[in-house]
């Protein structure tokens, strides 16, 4: 359970070192208050997902290349994120014919990183159960 997620939520990424925003970005949504609700399949890097600032993980190969060049030194490079699966779990509602997306949703980055939502911005006070 959880509450729904919309178009200007804040999400954190265990590994990234700033805070980004969720776009949802196709028009014809239900809307909670003014803003469009999101969905399980609004994943997409750079499009939905925007960088997290830095990187700080080392299965991301730029960071592990300047670390190495660092000799050895953490050396955080620009977040790229790459999101190869949709958000989970998502809520028993329906939007687009996909499920919500819930504030307890979490996807993962192919560098490692946990993907959160911190504030579902706009989120309505029914659940999506």
């Amino acid at each position: 359970m959880g509450n729904f997620v919309c178009q200007g939520a804040m999400l954190q990424c265990s590994f990234g070192m700033a805070p980004s925003t969720l776009n949802v970005i196709v028009p014809l949504r239900p809307k909670c208050g003014n803003m469009l609700m999101a969905n399980i399949t609004d994943f997409a890097p750079m499009v939905n997902i925007m960088p997290f600032g830095m990187c700080q993980s080392m299965a991301n190969p730029t960071v592990a290349s300047a670390t190495a060049a660092a000799m050895g030194v953490l050396t955080p490079m620009p977040c790229v994120p790459v999101i190869p699966a949709p958000w989970s779990p998502g809520g028993q509602v329906k939007v687009m014919n996909m499920p919500a997306l819930i504030n307890n949703a979490k996807c993962m980055c192919s560098w490692g990183g946990n993907i959160s939502v911190t504030n579902p911005s706009g989120s309505m006070m029914a659940t999506g159960k």
